[in-house]
């Protein structure tokens, strides 16, 4: 039966019996070749490290160590990857999963592809994902406001990202503009406190009304780091450190136009986001066409043009278009659009700065840090393979406490590998995979695990004699749970990370037909070869099998049937893993009593207290 199970294993493996569906695909980073299958393409990298260079508390290597282990996670995993991790988790070696620093994650843009390469939908799916941080970062939640002179009060808006845990303690001050402090304003110098899990607040700055007419006047608000606030250590301030408030006359509609009249965008941006600021005037509602000419650039190759509308309501002063940047086709151009004010409504008037330019250029240096970016995480990925390249990687793995990656072992990985310490060494003095095809390898590893084999049938039987155990008892019990520990945690992890149940199934199932059909068959079959060269036939006694089997066949037809039951019926949640709680844990403790049933009944008939055959 063993050439037959690694005959159907083969087929399954190689896929002969059934298609399969190809989504990964390579990453190819300008000069940096990135070797990485991957279900991935190449603007969720690009987001990400478009995100890293908004966020002033991350670095390049947490996003390399996070994008690795998105990575990591997708990549499709022989059964085999699981149980070598158990294994190096059960002994504080090094772990294939790598770690991300606490508080950074990365959530994927969900981007697509449109035609020849276009980032379809990438921004506005961008715009719902988070680059977490490790600190507190402070900012104001706009980087202008306005408010009318009579409204007598504006207020500011101020919000916490990253590290909500602890209480924390920011500055905030006005300065002056063209508006001076106790004229126009009165002037605010104070400290603001977030407690835990708070994430935003807002202040009031009063407006002194008069009877002037005044063209419209602004003043800034900052936030710093105070001697009696937290330090920067726990609290980085935000891209929006500073606020322009700007005060409005508002006796007229006013007249409508872009704050400058040109732009330079950066195509790592995505976006243009363009401002139209209503001076002059904010009384009653008024709206404007915008519409956008292609110069240089195309529209829906380089950006996405269009016309829309803007509506200031009564008092509203400044509002924000943003159009897609699909990025630069020809590297050797900086291409550039036009976008033009039409059709104020409501008695407004369009401004002086009627027309914007948006000129496209090359991002050097973010491109440059994708580049480092992907390098390192092929770095963290070359660290995470099943083999070493060489007895010193061997060596240097087998000695070190998670395999030289301290930063990332915890109390319960110190205690495990000094516990296997020795065995780590022994079996660290192997050929190395790299070595012949790693038949040197396989080989000497069979001998090693053949060796301990015998040592610890040895062991148990010894156990068993002092302790007045028969060996059958201490095989089905000490001996079984020793060697099928690390299939039962690399069997836990496979069903928790994968999302078929294959890994699970064909490793528990795998491991123990070998066990059966080669740990079983190959003894019998030297035994009656040798025999049967004596002239004699083989004969063994089955002493308690009987029963044995008989417990074992009848519990496993009642776990198919509860799992085909959780299958089909929606009150398990039609699932054979997880589901409602109550029934996760009552199915999960029905398998764990039929266990211990089958080791109380079999050892008390081994023992001789039961005589059921």
């Amino acid at each position: 039966m063993f050439p037959v199970l690694i005959l159907s294993a083969y087929v399954a493996d190689r896929g002969l019996r059934c298609s399969q569906n190809k989504t990964a695909s390579e990453v190819e980073i300008g000069l940096v070749h990135v070797k990485i299958v991957i279900p991935v393409n190449i603007f969720a990298m690009r987001y990400f490290s478009f995100k890293l260079a908004r966020d002033p508390a991350m670095s390049e290597d947490e996003v390399a160590q996070a994008m690795a282990s998105e990575i990591a996670k997708g990549r499709p995993k022989p059964s085999g990857w699981y149980r070598v991790n158990a294994t190096r988790m059960l002994t504080g070696g090094h772990k294939m999963t790598p770690s991300t620093k606490k508080g950074v994650q990365l959530e994927s843009p969900g981007v697509s592809q449109h035609g020849d390469g276009v980032a379809n939908g990438a921004v506005s799916s961008a715009r719902d994902s988070v680059l977490h941080s490790k600190k507190a970062v402070v900012e104001f939640t706009a980087a202008t406001c306005t408010v009318l002179e009579n409204e007598g009060y504006v207020r500011i808006g101020v919000k916490r990202t990253g590290d909500l845990s602890k209480e924390i303690k920011i500055g905030i001050e006005t300065i002056d503009g063209t508006a001076e402090a106790t004229v126009d304003y009165k002037p605010v110098k104070q400290i603001i406190t977030f407690g835990p899990e708070e994430t935003t607040k807002e202040i009031f700055i009063d407006i002194v009304d008069d009877d002037v007419w005044e063209p419209d006047e602004f003043f800034y608000v900052r936030l710093f780091h105070h001697t009696l606030g937290s330090t920067e250590d726990d609290v980085t301030i935000g891209k929006l450190g500073i606020n322009q408030v700007t005060i409005v006359n508002d006796d007229e509609p006013g007249k409508l136009e872009f704050n400058k009249p040109s732009y330079v965008i950066k195509e790592s941006s995505n976006a243009a986001s363009l401002e139209i600021n209503r001076v002059h005037g904010a009384d009653g509602e008024v709206a404007v066409t915008w519409k956008t000419h292609d110069m240089t650039a195309r529209t829906q190759i380089e950006y996405a043009g269009g016309e829309g509308k803007v509506v200031f309501k009564h008092g509203e002063t400044s509002k924000i278009i943003s159009i897609e940047i699909f990025g630069i086709k020809d590297k050797q151009n900086e291409p550039n659009f036009q976008v033009e004010l039409l059709n104020p409504t409501g008695c407004a008037e369009i401004g002086k700065i009627s027309k914007t330019v948006v000129t496209l250029i090359n991002d050097e240096e973010f491109d440059n840090m994708l580049k480092r970016i992907a390098s390192k995480t092929k770095k963290n990925l070359d660290g995470l393979k099943l083999d070493a390249g060489s007895w010193r990687d061997q060596f240097v793995s087998a000695l070190n406490v998670n395999g030289g990656h301290l930063e990332d072992a915890t109390s319960v990985d110190y205690i495990l590998h000094f516990i296997t310490f020795f065995w780590k060494v022994l079996f660290a003095c192997l050929p190395p995979p790299s070595m012949g095809g790693g038949w040197p390898t396989f080989l000497s590893s069979l001998l090693m695990i053949g060796l301990l084999t015998a040592i610890v049938s040895d062991l148990a039987s010894i156990f068993g004699c002092l302790v007045g155990l028969s060996d059958y008892i201490t095989a089905i019990t000490f001996v079984a749970m020793g060697t099928s520990m690390p299939d039962t945690f690399a069997s836990k992890s496979a069903a928790i990370n994968e999302k078929w149940a294959d890994s699970s199934i064909g490793n528990i199932n795998g491991s123990n037909s070998v066990n059966v059909f080669l740990g079983l068959g190959l003894p019998w079959l030297l035994a009656c070869v040798y025999w049967k060269a004596q002239g004699k036939e083989f004969h063994h006694p089955t002493g308690t099998l009987g029963l044995s089997v008989t417990i074992f066949t009848v519990g496993a037809i009642l776990l198919i049937i509860m799992l085909v039951a959780r299958r089909q019926f929606p009150i398990f949640g039609k699932a054979e893993l997880g589901g409602p709680k109550t029934f996760k844990y009552l199915t999960g403790m029905i398998a764990l009593v039929m266990w211990v049933l089958y080791v109380i009944v079999s050892s008390l008939q081994a023992q001789g207290y039961i005589d059921a055959f």
